[in-house]
C-alpha cells in the first residue's frame, strides 16, 4: 500500500460549469450563494451545495469542513471534510446530519495523486459525459460563542472503483439522478435506503487525465 492510500479523500475538487447549466441540470429553483468557478477547491472554502427546502431545490454555500452543532471547538472542521459511508449513520459527528441534513455538493471532477518516483502526479477524475454531478454530502449549522451561525458541510466517501483503486482505496460518493432523489428526500428517511446509494460510481462511466486546470499539467505545492 502506498503512502497515498493513507491520505484522506476527497481533498480537492473542481467546479467550473456555468451557473445556468447547474440550475438546469439539477432543477434548482433558487440560488442563495455567490458562485465562484474554480479548478482547485480545497477544504475550508465556501462551496456550492444543493438542499431540499420545503420541496424546492436551493443552491446555497457551505464552508467545506463540518462543525457538529455540539462542538465547542470549530477547529474540528479541519478533520471533518470527509465522512465514511460505512459509518456515517453511527458516528456522533455525522449521524444527526445523516438523518436530517443531506445535500448534494456540485462538482465537475476531483483530484487524486499518483506517486511516480519522488513526484506526486495529480490525476483529474471526471464523468465521460462531461456533465456536472453531485457528491453525497451532509451539512450542519454551528453557533459560535458570539452567536454567529456558520454553515458547514462534509463529502461522503466510499470504497474506490476499479479506475481509482490503483491510486487510492477511497473515492467520493457520486450520485446519479435517481439516487439524488433518494438522498435529498426531506426529513428522516430510512437509513438502509439512504445507505444503499452510498456506493462506488461505475468505473466505466468515468475517465481521468493528468494535471490540474483545463489544459496542461500543473502541480500543487
Amino acid at each position: 500500500m502506498t503512502e497515498l492510500k493513507d491520505r484522506s479523500m476527497c481533498g480537492r475538487f473542481v467546479l467550473v460549469t456555468d451557473l445556468k447549466i447547474i440550475q438546469k441540470n439539477f432543477n434548482v429553483q433558487e440560488v442563495f450563494c455567490q458562485y465562484q468557478p474554480s479548478w482547485n477547491i480545497a477544504p475550508s472554502q465556501l462551496i456550492p451545495a444543493i438542499i431540499n427546502y420545503d420541496g424546492k431545490k436551493l443552491l446555497v454555500c457551505f464552508r467545506w469542513g463540518l462543525i457538529p452543532s455540539w462542538s465547542k471547538d470549530p477547529s474540528i472542521a479541519e478533520k471533518m471534510f470527509n465522512a465514511r459511508a460505512e459509518t456515517v449513520d453511527q458516528k456522533p459527528s455525522f449521524r444527526d446530519a445523516f438523518k436530517k441534513r443531506r445535500c448534494l455538493i456540485v462538482a465537475d471532477g476531483f483530484y487524486e495523486w499518483k506517486k511516480e518516483g519522488n513526484k506526486k502526479i495529480p490525476l483529474y477524475y471526471h464523468l465521460k459525459s462531461g456533465r456536472p454531478f453531485g457528491f453525497a454530502g451532509l451539512y450542519e449549522t454551528w453557533l459560535s460563542p458570539d452567536q454567529k451561525e456558520i454553515s458547514t458541510c462534509t463529502i461522503i466517501t466510499t470504497a474506490a472503483n476499479e479506475l481509482i483503486s490503483p491510486v487510492h482505496d477511497r473515492m467520493p460518493v457520486i450520485l446519479s439522478g435517481d439516487q439524488e432523489k433518494v438522498w435529498l428526500e426531506s426529513g428522516a428517511a430510512d437509513a438502509a435506503n439512504l445507505k444503499s446509494v452510498l456506493k462506488p460510481y461505475p468505473a466505466e462511466e468515468m475517465d481521468c487525465r493528468p494535471g490540474m486546470g483545463p489544459h496542461s499539467v500543473d502541480f500543487l505545492k
